[in-house]
C-alpha cells in the first residue's frame, strides 16, 4: 500500500549546538546524488555486527520500526539493506544521539544528494542560496531547530513524480502555511530549508524550520499527523480518491454492522437497572471526600487519590456485562476502522483510561455531589424538546359558528316572499324565489330527490339570467361561487364585485320598503365582509332592526353579536335571551347554540338534561331543513353532530357522507373534516389518500386555516407527501396569520429547533408570543422554559413564572411538574414545598409519570415532606405502571431502604453511559446515496481554486 513515512525531530539552539546545526545544513546540501549501484557484496545476509546494532537501535528509538527500510530489512535482511536502515534511523533521531565530532564528520560527508546548483539546498523562492551563510544562520538561531525527514518508497516516488528536487520544492513551497501551522509558529516567521536525497529504495526529503521569533514554535503528536496527512493527500491525490470511496464502503459496512449490535445494547442499558454495593459504597465514599474537597469538582481539577476513586467506579461501571459489551464491540469496531487507514491498532484501555468516555468521569463525580439531595430523573429531551399536543386542533360545530351560520334558510320564508312583492321586469314572478332560482339552486347542490345531478356551468348559467333581473340572491350565489371556485378557479376580486351588487340591490329594496328580511341579510353581509368592509357595529343595528320584528334568524345572529362581543358589549345573557326567543320559534341553530350554553352555564344555570333536549332539537332541525335546501353548511354541521354524538347517536358513516356531499361544493370545513377521516384510517388505499390530499388542497385555496395547518403537518412530518419544511412553514404561517394559534406555535418550534429550517429565534419568540397570547397553553409552556434557561434569550424569572403558570392553570401537565421542580430546587425561586406539591400532584393526576415519581420519591425519603411509605408506593406503583424504571427500581427494593441517590446511581450511571454510546456509535445506514465526505472536500477545495467563497453552495437544480 502507497504510504508517505514523515519523521519530525527537533534540536535547542545556542552555542552549544551552533556546530552541529552548522555541519546539518552541510551535510544535507552537499550529500552527492550518484545513485548508488548494488554490488554483490550487498547482497549476502548481514554482519554480527549490523545485526546487533539494529537491535540497539530499536531498543533506543523504538519507532524505527516504521521505516521503510526495517520493512525491508526484515522482508530481506541482506548487508545492503541493514545498512540503508541503520544510516536513515541514525539520521532521523540525530536530535537524540548527540553531537559528537565522530558522528558530526560522518553525518557532514554522506553522499547522494541531489544539487540544484553548487549544493542541494532550496527554499520557496528563485533566489539562489548561499550555504555558508544558510548554515551560519542556522547555527546562530537561539530557539528550537525542527528537522523533518519526508520518506518514500522508490516505486511511488517514480510513479507519482516525486523523485527530483523541483517536484518537492513545489509542493513544501505550496505547503509552508499549514507547516508553519502545525509547528504553531506564525506564518511571517516560519524559516524552511530542504534538500532532497536520492536514496536508491527510498528517495527522501531532509527539512530544517524554525521561527525568526525564539520564542514561538512547538509540535504535537497531532501536528505531526495533520502534517503528514496534508502531504499525503497532495501527493497521493489522484490515488487517494478512489481509494477513499473504497475504505469509506468498508468503513460505512463496519459501522452499519456495529450499529445494529450496538442499539440492541444501549436499548438494554436504557431500559435496565443496575445495582452494585461496591459502586454504592465507593459513590458514598467519593461523596464524603467531595465535600471536604476545595476548588473546582471537576475530574481534571481532583487530587490523585480522588481520581483513583473515580477511576474505580467507572471500571467498577464497566464489569456490567452490558457495558462491557457494548465497550469492546465499541472498541473492535474503531480498531477495525483504524486497520483501514493505519497498520498500528491500538490495544482496549480501561473505560476510565478511553478518552473518547472521559465524560462518565465527570458524570461519577455529579452523582456523588447530589447524594443526599432531591434528583429528578427524567429524560434530557424533558428540558429541551417542546411537548406535542396529543389532538391539536380537534376544530367540531362548536368551533364554527360564526363560519357556519345561515344567510337564509331556502324555503323557511317562501310564503312571506309571495306577499312581499319586490321590483321585477316583464319575465319574472312578483318574488325574488323564482322557479329559475330554485332551479338554479337544485343545479348547484344536486338534488337526489329530484333527480337533478349537480351542475355548475347550468347553476351559473340560471343564475346569471336571475342576476340580469337584479336578483340579490342570485347575485349573491355567483359571488359564492367565485368565492370557492365552484364551476371554475377562485377569484376573490369577481366574488366581492358580485357581493357588492348584490348588497347594492338588497339596500335599495330596504329603502323603497323596509322588511325584516332585507334588514337581515344586509346585516350578514356586513358581519361577514361581503362586498363591503366587515363592520360589525352596522350589522348589529341591521340585525336589531329585524330582531325587534321577532325575525327568528336576526335573533339568532344577534345573539351571537353578543355572545362574542362583536359590535355590542359582550353580554352572555342577552345572548341566551336572544338564542331562546329564536329557538322557541323551531330555529335549530339557535337550538344548537342553547344546548352548548346550557351545558357549559354560560349566561344561565348548568341544566344538562334542558341541553341535550335543545342538542336533540337541533339535531332534528337540521336534518328538515337540509332535506328542503340541500345547504352544504348544514350538511357539515350535521356530519359533525353525527361524528360527535351531539344531539343523536354517533354515526360515522352517514357523518362522512353528509361531509362528502358538503366538501362536493367546496365548502371549507367539510373537506377539512373528510381529509382527516380518511387519512386517520390503517392502510388508506392511494386512490383516497389521493383524494383527502385533494380535498385539503381545495379547503387552503378558500383561505381555511385548519387544512392549512393539518396540510403543513402531513408536510412537516413527511406523511402521505414528501418532507418538506419549506412548504410546512409556509401553510402554517397561512394558518397562523388567521389567527390559528397552533399553527402559530409549531412555526415556534420549528424557528426555535432550526430542524429543516433556518434557526431564527426572533421569530420563534414572535410566533410563541402571537400564539401564547391566544392562551395556547403549550407556547405559554414553551416561553415559559425559554425565559427560564436564558440561552436564546436573556432569563427572566418573573416572566418564566408567569407564562409557566398561565400554562399550568390551563391544565398543562408539562408547565405543573416543571414549576413543581422549580419550587422543590429553590435554585430559580425561592423554595416553597407546599406550592411545589400542589404542582406535582396537579400533573400527577393527570398521569405524569415523572411526578408521580418525584412525589413517591418525596414521601419515601421524608425529604420536606414527613416520610409515608403507602403514599409513596401509591405514586411510584402509578409511576411505574406508565414505564418508569426508576419507580419500578425503588419498588423493587423498597424492604431494604437505603440512601436512594446512593441506591440509584449505579442505574443512572448506566444510563449516563447508554447516552455516550448512543453519541460515540455510527447511526443506522440511512436510504439514499450519501457523497464521500474526503471526495467532498476534495470538490469544495476544487470549487474555491476556482472563486467560489468557503460557504458559496450553488443553489440546487431540480427539472
Amino acid at each position: 500500500m502507497a504510504r508517505i513515512i514523515l519523521k519530525c525531530p527537533y534540536l535547542k539552539g545556542g552555542k552549544e549546538k551552533a556546530a552541529h546545526l552548522n555541519n546539518l545544513v552541510k551535510y544535507i546540501a552537499t550529500r552527492d546524488g550518484v545513485e548508488k549501484m548494488e554490488s554483490s557484496h550487498n547482497l549476502w545476509h548481514s554482519t554480527k555486527k549490523q545485526k546487533d546494532l539494529i537491535a540497539e537501535i530499536l531498543r533506543e528509538f523504538p519507532d524505527a520500526k516504521d521505516l521503510f527500510e526495517y520493512e525491508d530489512y526484515c522482508e530481506n535482511p541482506n548487508r545492503g539493506n541493514a545498512s540503508e536502515f541503520i544510516t536513515i534511523a541514525l539520521e532521523q533521531n540525530l536530535d537524540k544521539i548527540g553531537d559528537g565530532e565522530r558522528y558530526l564528520n560522518y553525518i557532514a560527508n554522506r553522499p547522494r544528494v541531489e544539487k540544484l546548483d553548487s549544493h542541494g539546498l532550496f527554499t520557496s523562492g528563485d533566489e539562489p542560496l548561499i550555504l555558508s551563510q544558510v548554515a551560519d544562520e542556522v547555527a546562530g538561531h537561539t530557539g528550537n531547530v525542527w528537522t523533518p525527514i519526508i520518506s518514500l518508497r522508490r516505486e511511488d516516488a517514480a510513479r507519482l513524480g516525486y523523485d527530483n528536487a523541483t517536484a518537492w520544492k513545489a509542493l513544501l513551497s505550496e505547503k509552508a502555511i499549514e507547516i508553519a501551522e502545525n509547528l504553531k509558529i506564525h506564518p511571517d516567521h516560519l524559516k524552511w530549508y530542504a534538500a532532497f536525497h536520492n536514496e536508491s529504495h527510498h528517495p527522501h526529503i531532509h527539512m530544517i524550520c524554525y521561527s525568526t521569533d525564539p520564542r514561538e514554535g512547538y509540535l504535537t503528536k497531532r501536528g505531526i499527523k495533520k502534517m503528514k496527512s496534508s502531504l499525503a493527500n497532495d501527493i497521493f491525490c489522484q490515488e487517494l480518491i478512489p481509494l477513499y470511496k473504497e475504505k469509506t464502503q468498508q468503513r460505512d459496512n463496519l459501522k452499519e454492522q456495529a450499529a445494529q449490535s450496538m442499539q440492541k445494547l444501549i436499548g438494554q442499558m436504557k431500559s435496565g437497572v443496575l445495582q452494585s454495593d461496591r459502586m454504592e459504597q465507593l459513590i458514598t465514599h467519593l461523596a464524603q471526600r467531595l465535600q471536604n474537597t476545595a476548588g473546582k469538582k471537576q475530574y481534571g481539577y481532583l487530587k490523585a487519590d480522588l481520581k483513583n476513586i473515580v477511576d474505580e467506579i467507572v471500571d467498577e461501571l464497566a464489569k456490567d456485562n452490558r457495558v462491557a459489551e457494548a465497550y469492546r464491540l465499541w472498541w473492535e469496531v474503531r480498531g477495525r476502522i483504524e486497520s483501514i487507514y493505519t497498520e498500528t491498532p491500538s490495544e482496549l484501555p480501561p473505560l476510565s483510561r478511553c478518552n473518547d468516555f472521559k465524560s462518565i468521569r465527570n458524570m461519577v463525580i455529579q452523582e456523588a455531589l447530589l447524594i443526599g439531595n432531591m434528583t429528578f430523573e427524567e429524560p434530557v429531551s424533558m428540558e429541551t424538546v417542546l411537548p406535542e399536543p396529543e389532538n391539536d386542533l380537534e376544530i367540531s360545530v362548536f368551533d364554527t359558528e360564526d363560519e357556519t351560520s345561515p344567510e337564509f334558510e331556502d324555503g323557511g320564508d317562501e310564503e312571506q316572499f309571495s306577499k312581499h312583492k319586490r321590483f321585477t321586469d316583464q319575465k319574472s314572478s312578483n318574488s325574488w324565489w323564482t322557479d329559475d332560482y330554485k332551479e338554479a339552486k337544485q343545479y348547484l347542490y344536486g338534488d337526489e330527490d329530484a333527480g337533478v345531478l349537480q351542475n355548475f356551468e347550468k347553476a351559473r348559467e340560471l343564475f346569471l339570467a336571475e342576476a340580469q333581473r337584479d336578483n340579490p340572491l342570485a347575485l349573491y350565489d355567483l359571488g359564492r361561487m367565485a368565492a370557492d371556485g365552484l364551476g371554475g378557479e377562485a377569484d376573490a376580486k369577481e366574488a366581492y364585485q358580485w357581493y357588492e351588487k348584490a348588497l347594492t340591490v338588497f339596500h335599495a329594496a330596504e329603502d323603497e320598503k323596509p322588511w325584516k328580511y332585507t334588514e337581515y341579510r344586509i346585516g350578514k353581509m356586513y358581519a361577514a365582509g361581503l362586498g363591503t368592509d366587515k363592520d360589525y357595529l352596522q350589522a348589529a343595528d341591521w340585525f336589531t332592526l329585524s330582531a325587534d320584528e321577532n325575525y327568528k334568524y336576526a335573533q339568532y345572529s344577534l345573539g351571537g353579536l353578543y355572545y362574542h362581543g362583536k359590535g355590542v358589549e359582550q353580554d352572555h345573557e342577552t345572548a341566551f335571551a336572544l338564542y331562546t326567543q329564536s329557538g322557541n320559534q323551531s330555529f335549530p341553530y339557535a337550538s344548537f347554540e342553547l344546548g352548548k350554553m346550557l351545558r357549559d352555564g354560560i349566561g344561565c344555570e348548568t341544566d344538562q338534561q334542558e341541553s341535550d333536549r335543545r342538542f336533540k332539537e337541533a339535531f332534528l332541525g337540521f336534518v328538515s331543513l337540509e332535506k328542503k335546501s340541500h345547504d352544504d353548511k348544514l350538511q357539515y354541521r350535521l356530519g359533525c353532530m353525527l361524528l360527535n354524538g351531539i344531539g343523536t347517536e354517533k354515526d360515522e358513516i352517514r357523518a362522512k357522507e353528509y361531509f362528502r356531499q358538503a366538501a362536493s361544493v367546496g365548502n371549507p370545513f367539510a373537506c377539512y373534516q373528510l381529509a382527516k377521516l380518511i387519512l386517520a384510517g390503517e392502510n388508506v388505499p392511494p386512490q383516497e389518500v389521493e383524494k383527502a390530499l385533494g380535498y385539503l388542497n381545495k379547503a387552503v385555496e378558500t383561505e381555511n386555516p385548519y387544512a392549512a395547518y393539518f396540510l403543513g403537518k402531513l408536510y412537516e412530518n413527511g406523511q402521505y407527501l414528501p418532507q418538506n419544511t419549506a412548504e410546512a412553514v409556509r401553510l402554517y404561517t397561512l394558518s397562523a396569520e388567521q389567527d390559528n394559534d397552533f399553527a402559530a406555535y409549531r412555526l415556534g418550534k420549528l424557528y426555535l429547533g432550526g430542524e429543516g429550517v433556518l434557526k431564527d429565534v426572533e421569530s420563534a419568540i414572535r410566533w410563541l408570543t402571537f400564539a401564547a397570547d391566544r392562551k395556547n397553553q403549550f407556547a405559554e409552556y414553551a416561553l415559559g422554559n425559554l425565559y427560564l434557561k436564558g440561552e436564546d434569550m436573556p432569563q427572566d424569572i418573573p416572566k418564566a413564572l408567569e407564562y409557566l403558570k398561565r400554562s399550568a392553570v390551563q391544565g398543562n401537565q408539562f408547565a405543573q411538574y416543571r414549576l413543581g421542580k422549580l419550587y422543590l430546587m429553590s435554585e430559580d425561586v425561592k423554595k416553597d414545598t407546599q406550592t411545589a406539591l400542589q404542582f406535582l400532584i396537579d400533573a400527577a393526576e393527570q398521569n405524569n409519570q415523572y411526578a408521580q415519581y418525584t412525589l413517591g420519591k418525596l414521601y419515601l425519603m421524608g425529604k420536606d415532606v414527613t416520610r409515608d411509605k403507602d403514599t409513596a408506593v401509591r405514586w411510584l406503583t402509578l409511576s411505574a405502571a406508565q414505564g418508569n424504571l426508576y419507580a419500578q427500581f425503588f419498588l423493587d427494593h423498597m424492604d431494604y431502604f437505603r440512601e436512594p441517590s446512593a441506591l440509584l446511581a449505579g442505574t443512572r450511571l448506566l444510563h449516563h453511559m447508554s447516552r455516550i454510546f448512543s453519541d460515540n456509535t455510527p447511526p443506522l445506514k440511512t436510504s439514499g446515496q450519501r457523497t464521500d465526505r474526503k471526495l467532498l472536500r476534495k470538490l469544495r477545495e476544487k470549487k474555491r481554486a476556482q472563486g467560489h467563497a468557503r460557504d458559496d453552495y450553488e443553489q440546487n437544480m431540480s427539472l
